[in-house]
């Protein structure tokens, strides 16, 4: 039985080492220089306007996440808080949303924009390219938007991700199209990875595909499950 106890955690080192191998190589850090520095009111302006897919279609995607008060959501690559916002207000009484981004302009700030609206359950994480920082099983679901192309170590951070969840918990993740019928030429050469390269990355860091919601043109919105 010791011998066994030994081995097990061995097994599964070596496992997780096979699948970060496996995995394509992350985004190209020159892809996160704008956000080393960010200048929030730009990116306000960017990300919070009309022509926009996920402002313009924000509700439909809050409303097929089905959250529900109590829940503990982490919106990784939080941004201007656009959808921290939003979780937090469903998520309300006695739920909590992490506020997670490389970018510490934006996670004060969207730790100011919560206060000023009165939200007292958003809290804010400056996460690194390698993990999340959040607790390990602290949250039923994770939200990543349009962030996922810009995770320098994929593997690292679907690790780090996959920790943070509860049992059953859900990754859902919402990124733009590398289809050359809707997408610009400016996604093809920004973003790294495609829809199906993206499901096989998430099943290998131990993921279950739990399908796709129908909701966008410009971006697909794939389900996940910790298992």
């Amino acid at each position: 039985m010791t011998s066994r106890c030994r081995i097990l955690p061995l097994l599964a080192l070596l496992l997780a080492a096979g699948r970060a191998a496996a995995m394509a190589p992350g985004a190209d850090p020159h892809v996160n220089a704008p956000f080393a520095s960010p200048d929030h009111g730009r990116w306000v302006e960017a990300f919070e306007r009309p022509g926009r897919e996920l402002y313009d279609r924000r509700q439909a995607v809050l409303a097929a996440l089905a959250l529900q008060p109590g829940m503990r959501v982490a919106d990784v690559g939080a941004g201007t808080g656009l959808y921290t916002e939003l979780f937090a207000r469903a998520v309300a009484p006695g739920g909590r949303v992490y506020a997670v981004d490389v970018a510490s302009t934006f996670v004060r700030a969207i730790e100011d924009r919560a206060r000023a609206l009165g939200l007292q359950n958003v809290q804010g994480i400056v996460n690194t390219q390698r993990s999340t920082l959040l607790p390990p099983g602290s949250v039923d679901l994770v939200f990543v938007a349009d962030t996922y192309h810009h995770f320098e170590h994929p593997a690292d951070m679907l690790r780090s991700i996959h920790e943070a969840l509860r049992p059953a918990g859900e990754l859902v993740i919402v990124d733009f199209r590398r289809d050359p019928e809707v997408a610009s030429a400016w996604v093809l050469h920004h973003v790294r990875a495609g829809r199906e390269q993206v499901i096989h990355e998430v099943e290998l860091a131990g993921f279950r595909y739990a399908g796709e919601e129908p909701l966008l043109r410009e971006s697909f919105f794939l389900r996940f499950r910790k298992p």
